[in-house]
């Protein structure tokens, strides 16, 4: 039952609409990857109309022991989607895959 609830959960994320995700850019100031990140997620999301966040990981104790040696890390909608380097296309068919539009 539990493995039919999770793939129902991955569909209906599939299924939403570019504007009902979510993108959450997690980095730290300096850092070039982070930059770099940022212009692609802004391009996309922007193009796509999709809300996204930024987040430090300097400020946050929690995403610091997680993610610090993978920063920048890309989440759509809570789950990591990649880290280090963002493929613009790669982003975008994740935010638009199922789409029945």
């Amino acid at each position: 039952m539990g493995s039919q609830g999770s793939q129902q959960s991955q569909e209906a994320r599939e299924l939403r609409k570019p504007q009902d995700r979510l993108v959450t850019l997690i980095r730290k100031p300096g850092c070039h990857l982070c930059d770099d990140a940022h212009a692609v997620i802004v391009k996309v999301c922007g193009e796509l109309g999709v809300p996204w966040e930024e987040k430090d990981i300097t400020q946050d104790e929690e995403l610091y022991r997680k993610y610090w040696e993978q920063i920048p890390v890309v989440l759509v909608d809570g789950q990591q989607h990649t880290f280090w380097r963002v493929n613009e296309q790669r982003l975008r068919k994740a935010l638009t895959s199922g789409l029945t539009e």
